[in-house]
């Protein structure tokens, strides 16, 4: 059977599992589907949902923040109203030196529509897309 049959779920690793529940669930506002262990931590690990089912498994581990491309993007009908939602939680959208962003942060995509960028404490990197 292929890999397309199947749900896919990201995983990000983060170096401090407390501090990450505060970003995620606090300034992303993510509810949690339910935690477990990561390798020997025994509380280490959570499964947020996003759009209606599980997206994403935040685990902590000793290679957290080491992928510097985005991991994950949020496809989102008003990029202006969560940015400015997120920006008002904490969260700093991420200006790169050879794009020209707007004064939220959020620049022209390829192909059309709008994106930004955002980190959360390990520097792991996640995108908004819109399609206007």
């Amino acid at each position: 059977m292929p890999l397309s049959a199947h749900h896919l779920r990201t995983s990000i690793a983060v170096s401090d599992i407390r501090t990450a529940v505060e970003f995620y669930e606090g300034k992303l506002g993510l509810q949690v589907l339910r935690s477990g262990p990561s390798a020997t931590i025994a509380d280490g690990s959570r499964v947020y949902g996003s759009g209606g089912g599980p997206a994403l498994n935040v685990y902590q581990s000793v290679t957290a923040g080491k992928t510097p491309a985005t991991l994950a993007t949020w496809y989102v009908d008003d990029i202006d109203q969560i940015v400015d939602e997120l920006v008002s939680a904490g969260v700093e959208m991420v200006r790169y030196d050879q794009i020209e962003h707007d004064a939220k942060g959020i620049t022209a995509r390829a192909g059309g529509g709008r994106i930004a960028w955002f980190h959360d404490p390990d520097g792991n990197t996640f995108a908004l897309e819109a399609d206007v």
